[in-house]
């Protein structure tokens, strides 16, 4: 895992509008803070998406996605805390502060606490939850290794972080916080 030099490097991009790739549980993601617009178009334009898809939020805790989040019902809410941090994305009903180039024009919107190291540590770094996306032109395979991240997005992104990823794992799953439906099956 990096050290903290690279972390301290990582929120100053960050702050200053870049945007990074970094491991994720399962692949290599591109991030940026979700309240710059003009990052997240980087990340759209670079992954040929459209902001329709809509994007998820990671966090190092549940704390840095309530700004995002509609009020929950206990028992949904205890659903969340359940599955995290961990590889599982829900699915919960948009705040009116969530930005609709995140939400893709949704009243819902993507969320997870991860468990990943650096994923924690890059939050915590930036106090702040992060844009995650996997690192990939819409239709490619994502990005497994910081070598990849680097052959597909070096010269598109402020800075690409060393880390591991699971090669075992598929993209973490997507569901439905208030159906419990499967959304994306890990």
């Amino acid at each position: 895992m990096p050290g903290q030099f690279i972390f301290r490097r990582a929120g100053r991009v960050l702050h200053d509008g870049g945007v990074i790739a970094y491991p994720t549980e399962a692949v290599y993601g591109l991030g940026c803070i979700p309240e710059y617009e003009f990052a997240v178009q980087r990340i759209l334009l670079m992954k040929n998406r459209p902001m329709s898809q809509g994007l998820v939020l990671v966090a190092s805790s549940i704390d840095q996605l309530l700004p995002y989040m509609a009020p929950l019902a206990p028992g949904i809410m205890q659903k969340l805390l359940r599955g995290w941090p961990g590889p599982l994305t829900w699915v919960v009903p948009a705040s009116a502060a969530a930005p609709p180039w995140i939400t893709g024009g949704r009243t819902s919107i993507a969320v997870r606490v991860s468990a990943h190291p650096v994923v924690q540590a890059l939050c915590q770094s930036v106090d702040h939850a992060l844009v995650s996306t996997s690192a990939n032109r819409s239709g490619r395979p994502p990005a497994r290794s910081r070598f990849a991240a680097l052959r597909g997005f070096g010269g598109q992104v402020d800075l690409v972080l060393a880390g591991a990823t699971d090669p075992l794992r598929q993209p973490t799953e997507i569901r439905d916080a208030l159906s419990d439906t499967v959304l994306r099956s890990a």
